[in-house]
């Protein structure tokens, strides 16, 4: 990838009051509850200058982004994982690729989305629309990817992938999404966070003469409506990364009922495995009709854009 600098002198300043980019994945009520905290106000900023994206596609590509990462510490070994949410409202969707190495790329379908009138609030729904949920998830050996599908529900990027996880996992699991602008349209401050609710060690209740007493599911339903009120009440992770807060006031304040424990930190970044040679190696291969096509139309180079980050490769016709 070639990374794209942050131009704007302005947002420079104001990223260097916020903290670094971090990601906290912590566990609490026994082990029963996981989940991660990600401050990405600098991840999301990245983004932007990559694809050089407005305000509302910034807004829309950044909370799949958001989510993207939130993937990363539910792999296993090394994996990575492709999801796609397709609709049918202007937006169209987008695709994001996120790996086990914490790095997340990927694009919109569209590269603008048209607006008849002024945005009066954030609600993406009328932009979103019904559509498909895809997650194709690949470890390093495997041949194929295993794939699996949900419909879109709730147009509502965060709350969608809670419910792909409800449907396709049969794990119940919150996410939220937060990016907070300026009133020029800078990303300012940006985060995410999942709970997930673990159920019982092997996944379900014993049954016959070892099934589970109706205490135990009271518990259970207990601690899944605990973790709800906790994630409905944290606060806009937008507004308190653009604040200069950290990750462990928020998790070991919002979460102290539950007892947290941080297990891991994590650098998590946009970045793309794309490169020069990638497209030249590819080219080299077209047929050699199309090659003396491309070199006899004058030209002495020829441009190749990465659709996952933007980077633009020029490669030279005498290297091919």
């Amino acid at each position: 990838m070639i990374k794209a600098d942050i131009i704007d002198k302005e947002l420079r300043e104001k990223l260097n009051n916020v903290a670094k980019d971090e990601m906290a994945v912590f566990v609490m009520a026994d082990g029963r509850i996981r989940g991660a905290l990600f401050n990405g106000t600098h991840f999301i900023n990245q983004m932007k200058a990559q694809h050089n994206t407005g305000i509302l596609e910034t807004y829309i590509l950044g909370q799949g982004m958001l989510c993207g990462a939130l993937l990363i510490p539910m792999m296993k070994g090394r994996e990575k994982v492709l999801w796609k949410y397709e609709v049918n409202g202007p937006a169209k969707g987008f695709m994001i690729e996120a790996d086990s190495a914490g790095t997340v790329h990927g694009f919109l379908t569209t590269n603008h989305i048209p607006i008849d009138k002024p945005l009066e609030n954030w609600n993406m729904a009328p932009f979103l629309g019904d559509g498909i949920i895809t997650m194709q998830r690949m470890q390093e050996n495997d041949k194929q990817p295993f794939s699996s599908s949900v419909d879109v529900h709730d147009k509502n990027i965060a709350m969608d992938l809670a419910t792909y996880f409800s449907m396709s996992q049969q794990i119940n699991t919150g996410f939220s999404t937060s990016i907070q602008m300026d009133n020029m349209g800078r990303v300012i401050g940006a985060g995410g966070i999942f709970l997930q609710v673990m159920p019982e060690t092997g996944g379900t209740k014993k049954i016959g003469a070892e099934v589970s007493s109706s205490s135990d599911w009271k518990d259970d339903e207990e601690l899944l409506q605990r973790a709800e009120m906790a994630l409905n009440a944290v606060p806009s992770l937008g507004g308190w990364f653009a604040e200069g807060n950290g990750l462990d006031n928020l998790i070991n304040g919002m979460f102290r009922e539950f007892k947290p424990t941080i297990a891991v930190r994590r650098d998590i970044t946009f970045d793309c495995p794309c490169n020069k040679e990638h497209y030249l190696k590819y080219i080299k291969t077209l047929p050699k009709s199309e090659i003396d096509s491309i070199k006899n139309n004058g030209e002495k180079f020829i441009e190749v854009q990465c659709h996952n980050c933007s980077s633009i490769y020029k490669i030279n016709l005498d290297e091919i």
